[in-house]
């Protein structure tokens, strides 16, 4: 269905993609038709996302600056460039993958679109790789918070480009 977005078993290779993550997950959702490639579609998630996940990333600066904790992946490798705070580290029509490493954790994003030109899907998988102690705590703390924002994020992909940011 256009626009619902699900919760599905993970298909990527995390050995590849982030070697010893211990977290994976995937959402997708439907687009129908719409000609959205792999950069779009986390454009669309990243920049014209809700307003209330802007306040929430801005109160998890705050909150993690007196740790030292990166805010941004400005100034990490980027052959891709920035697509909001997350380097592109490398993309195809079909996939990219973005995301940073930390002193407490690593992530990426990866954001595959597939189907055929009638019916088209887009899948947002998350990985992640803890270093210590500070890395999982932080893990467990967003977890309440990583599925209501990725399922935000997701639906604005099936939205036509051109609609409101709510």
């Amino acid at each position: 269905m256009i626009g619902t977005v699900h919760e599905v078993t993970p298909d990527v290779d995390a050995g590849t993609v982030l070697a010893g993550a211990q977290f994976i997950d995937a959402f997708r959702v439907g687009i129908g038709a719409a000609a959205v490639n792999a950069r779009e579609a986390c454009t669309r998630m990243v920049l014209h996302g809700p307003r209330w996940i802007d306040v929430l990333m801005r109160l998890r600066n705050i909150m993690v600056s007196p740790f030292g904790l990166k805010t941004s992946g400005e100034g990490a490798p980027a052959p891709g460039g920035l697509i909001g705070l997350f380097p592109v580290l490398n993309e195809t029509p079909e996939r990219l993958v973005a995301g940073f490493d930390d002193s407490h954790l690593d992530f990426r994003i990866v954001v595959d679109v597939a189907g055929t030109a009638a019916d088209r899907q887009v899948t947002s998988t998350t990985l992640v790789r803890t270093h210590n102690l500070l890395g999982r705590t932080y893990l467990a703390l967003i977890m309440p918070f990583h599925k209501l924002v990725v399922r935000a994020m997701m639906r604005r992909i099936a939205e036509p480009a051109d609609d409101p940011v709510s």
